[in-house]
């Protein structure tokens, strides 16, 4: 006797197996197709706030130069569109290169959950971008730079000198005040470029032109005096030998760490009262710093301003 029931039940049990195994196999697809859509919204909501957050890090290193605060700065504005350092997974990098001008890298990845894909052994997706904006133009080799440093007081937004230190006509008087760096916007000291403390026998080797200083200055680096001192002798052999030129400068802040480069030219000195009258060469030459002074017009850092831009 026949009894195609039996045999009937049996196929009817494969195919639910199969059905189950199909329906498994598309709700995965599915799944993929609706959470990666998913993620992929999450990764322009990380990209868009990647971007802003690099461009104001990278805004704050051109006004202030602290990557402590332009860290702060990115993180803050990730956190503003939704992404916190710290938080469920979120991890917000910031890095600094100064290899050519300011770049200031961000990087934002988080966790995706996924509300398909987890059938199938992935409950979560982490999903990164990266940003890099670009600002100013980065300190460089200065080649026959003058020995002198200036203070960062003396330079406004943007980098740009103050209006009183500017004028061709009336040069500005800028005092020595016997410390070992610049501490007010009209002050200066000697430097001999973080190769020892200062003495008036080397600075004057560098004014005359027998010591040529050939040497890469990197941001934070200290070129202050090591000593204090007036140095009233070198007075002269600024008048001498440095009037009716424009040479490089390193700036400074009050503790006489490096912060950028501007282009000072140099009228005269006065050693009765320990000035150098001069200003700071306007309109800026915008470009990286590779120079070879004096002669001609030379590139700067401080004086060139950039606007931050996204370049990744």
């Amino acid at each position: 006797m026949l009894r195609f029931p039996a045999r009937r039940e049996r196929e009817g049990g494969q195919i639910i197996v199969l059905f189950a195994l199909a329906m498994i196999a598309i709700i995965a697809m599915v799944g993929l197709v609706l959470d990666g859509g998913s993620a992929f919204s999450q990764r322009r909501s990380e990209q868009a706030s990647a971007d802003l957050a690099a461009l104001a890090a990278a805004n704050a290193m051109l006004l202030k130069g602290d990557e402590n605060e332009a860290t702060t700065l990115a993180r803050a504005v990730a956190a503003e569109n939704g992404w916190t350092h710290g938080t469920g997974g979120t991890v917000v990098n910031v890095a600094f290169d100064y290899t050519i001008g300011i770049q200031v890298k961000v990087d934002i990845s988080s966790l995706h959950d996924n509300n398909f894909v987890g059938i199938v052994g992935m409950p979560t997706w982490r999903v990164g971008v990266t940003a890099t904006a670009k600002t100013g133009n980065g300190p460089d080799t200065a080649t026959g730079a003058a020995p002198l440093i200036f203070s960062i007081d003396a330079f406004g937004e943007g980098g740009n000198p103050k209006p009183e230190y500017t004028d061709p006509l009336n040069p500005y008087p800028f005092g020595e005040t016997n410390n070992d760096a610049p501490e007010t916007p009209g002050d200066f000291a000697w430097t001999n470029y973080g190769t020892g403390n200062v003495n008036s026998d080397e600075v004057r080797d560098i004014i005359r032109g027998q010591l040529v200083i050939n040497k890469t200055i990197k941001r934070n680096e200290y070129v202050g005096q090591e000593n204090n001192g007036n140095h009233t002798t070198l007075y002269t052999d600024v008048d001498n030998h440095m009037t009716d030129t424009c040479y490089p400068v390193p700036v400074v802040d009050h503790n006489g760490i490096f912060q950028g480069w501007a282009t000072f030219c140099i009228k005269y000195a006065d050693k009765h009262n320990k000035n150098v009258y001069g200003y700071f060469k306007s309109p800026w030459v915008s470009k990286n710093l590779t120079v070879g002074c004096p002669a001609g017009d030379c590139p700067n850092f401080l004086g060139s301003y950039e606007r931050p831009h996204l370049i990744n």
